[in-house]
């Protein structure tokens, strides 16, 4: 692939960003991302061999910008040493702070945020999501393993427990439902008891 099939490769996707961010994922068309890219609505058939590719490599793209934003949250309570919880590398500390990181990604990005794990959507596409994301659960996973879950939870089965529950508030976020529920928008008093569901208490 030349360097001018990978630029237009590229353009197309921060086409389709551009138009997930503004209009969500129902907007994602071939023919609308190719107007936005400013190319002939047969152009994307020439990068991409489906449209669910081009959607994966959209996808793709958020959980890089997911992966970067958890990043800077675990850097960010090393940085500043935050010993209110435990040492600047306790895990738990890290694991707040890491899921407190995804639940504002997906406030701030919710058109991206839905594609992503829509897998019944992006299956097939061949653009190897799971490499990208399955990283981030490992995360997860490690860091419970050192805490430690409660007895006879395997620490794979209590992450994928607290991130079902993170995806869940998300979602009852963006729908206005949780704000029905608990009469605010805030989801720390949430992120807290999921925490010590899927944890155990802090002081154990």
């Amino acid at each position: 692939m030349n360097d001018q099939e990978t630029g237009l490769r590229a353009r197309l996707v921060t086409a389709g960003v551009e138009l997930l961010a503004l209009e969500g994922v129902h907007a994602l068309t071939l023919r609308e991302i190719a107007r936005r890219a400013g190319v002939s609505h047969g152009a994307p058939r020439r990068h991409f061999a489906t449209h669910v590719e081009l959607l994966a490599a959209i996808a793709r793209h958020g959980f890089g910008e997911l992966a970067a934003a958890l990043a800077r949250a675990d850097d960010a309570l090393t940085d500043t040493g935050d010993t209110s919880r435990g040492t600047d590398r306790d895990p738990r500390a890290r694991i707040a702070a890491l899921a407190r990181a995804y639940l504002d990604f997906a406030a701030a990005q919710p058109g991206m945020f839905d594609l992503m794990f829509r897998h019944d959507v992006l299956e097939g596409s061949g653009i190897g999501l799971r490499d990208t994301s399955l990283p981030l659960f490992e995360t997860f996973v490690r860091l419970i393993g050192e805490v430690g879950p409660p007895a006879g939870v395997r620490p794979a089965d209590a992450a994928a427990a607290l991130w079902a529950n993170l995806h869940g508030l998300a979602q009852l976020r963006a729908w206005g439902s949780l704000r029905l529920a608990s009469g605010s928008d805030d989801v720390g008093p949430q992120l807290e008891a999921a925490l010590a569901a899927h944890l155990g208490s802090e002081l154990r």
